[in-house]
């Protein structure tokens, strides 16, 4: 990254607050992740009815689980989860989707019919009720909940690349690097899609909420992670019928959690779009 770059990134990050306190929001997310099973205070499966539903406490920061589980260190330990879901899904769908997304904005022709159409299948489901179905058809499992969350973000890289490769396929450079003896698909794995690459990065960092609040919900209605494995959505699920008992620390945090994490990378990435748009430059 040039000196120039990250001048700019730092004056996007000093103008605009909010984009900062997301970046640093995001890094503690992700350190949170890495440690955070770590510095549990509780065994987060460990399970005592003496001190079940107890509210937040110094010693139960977040109070307790109907069945005496630390709440803390639950929510600690499911970030790990929660993030590696989310970011193997997008990582799956960016590679993929971006590949075909490029091919068809490049290639055109057949291929790029044939792609649009098999988008336009997918985009006619509601996105969270195919997720549903797949889940249930493959098995309530970590990787399924992976893959169904991958297949139903392919739709949004798959056009966004190939709006991108299409808009830049006959400019001047392009053609050099046609002119220079360079293969198709040379040029678009070498030249064109590198050249996206930025713009992609708000796509990824929106999708990346948007794939953690997926992997919740499927949890949440029982298609997803299955108990007793800390998991945000699965945790709201438990605590949601206590809310109306009075037993409010059993939902709220867990359903707080979730939301700043969402929340965090959203604004991230209207972040990134100020960052890497040319007009902010001037």
């Amino acid at each position: 990254m040039s000196t120039a770059t990250l001048k700019h990134v730092g004056w996007v990050l000093r103008g605009n607050l909010v984009t900062a306190a997301a970046a640093a929001a995001a890094l503690i997310l992700v350190i949170i992740a890495i440690i955070g099973p770590a510095i549990a205070p509780h065994d987060p499966l460990a399970s005592n009815v003496a001190i079940a539903l107890t509210p937040p406490s110094a010693d139960n920061w977040f109070g307790t689980d109907r069945l005496g589980r630390d709440i803390f260190s639950r929510v600690l330990v499911a970030t790990r989860l929660d993030l590696g879901i989310a970011i193997a899904a997008v990582a799956l769908s960016f590679a993929i989707g971006t590949a075909i997304g490029g091919a068809a904005g490049y290639l055109g022709g057949r291929f790029d019919k044939i792609t649009g159409r098999m988008v336009d299948v997918v985009m006619a489901f509601p996105l969270f009720v195919l997720a549903m179905a797949l889940v249930a058809a493959l098995g309530n499992r970590v990787e399924n909940v992976v893959y169904a969350t991958a297949i139903i973000n392919l739709p949004f890289y798959i056009r966004f690349a190939r709006a991108e490769v299409n808009v830049r396929r006959e400019l001047g450079w392009v053609e050099a690097a046609r002119a220079s003896g360079n293969g198709k698909m040379a040029v678009l794995f070498r030249f064109l899609l590198p050249n996206v690459m930025p713009a992609m990065m708000v796509q990824i960092s929106l999708n990346l909420g948007w794939s953690i609040l997926n992997a919740a919900g499927l949890s949440f209605i029982g298609l997803g992670v299955q108990p007793p494995t800390p998991e945000w959505g699965i945790m709201v699920a438990e605590g949601a019928r206590f809310i109306t008992t009075g037993y409010w620390w059993t939902v709220a945090f867990p359903g707080l959690a979730l939301v700043a994490t969402v929340l965090c990378f959203n604004l991230l990435g209207d972040g990134l779009r100020d960052m890497l748009d040319p007009r902010m430059r001037t």
